[in-house]
């Protein structure tokens, strides 16, 4: 059976800080360890998911929707930078 490596993190904190962490990791049962993971995985986690995400109105939604639908005409900006594109890349 692999063993699973282990990376240590660690953080120096005042006594305040730690009591606190240490408090509410009691009332979830918890180790201290188990909950600062637990709670910076689930702070990480979130802060992906909104970077991840796009959130819209229903009016914008049907905006992008319409232009997807929809397109307009390429201008001439466009059309140099298709051209641009094709020379460099092929």
């Amino acid at each position: 059976m692999p063993t699973i490596k282990n990376d240590r993190i660690t953080a120096r904190v005042n006594d305040e800080v730690k009591n606190t962490l240490s408090a509410a990791a009691e009332l979830v049962g918890a180790t201290l360890n188990q909950f600062l993971v637990q709670a910076a995985l689930e702070k990480a986690e979130s802060i992906i998911e909104k970077e991840r995400m796009i959130y819209l109105s229903k009016k914008d939604c049907e905006v992008f929707f319409d232009a997807l639908d929809n397109p307009p005409e390429p201008n001439q900006k466009l059309k140099n930078a298709l051209a641009n594109y094709r020379l460099k890349i092929g």
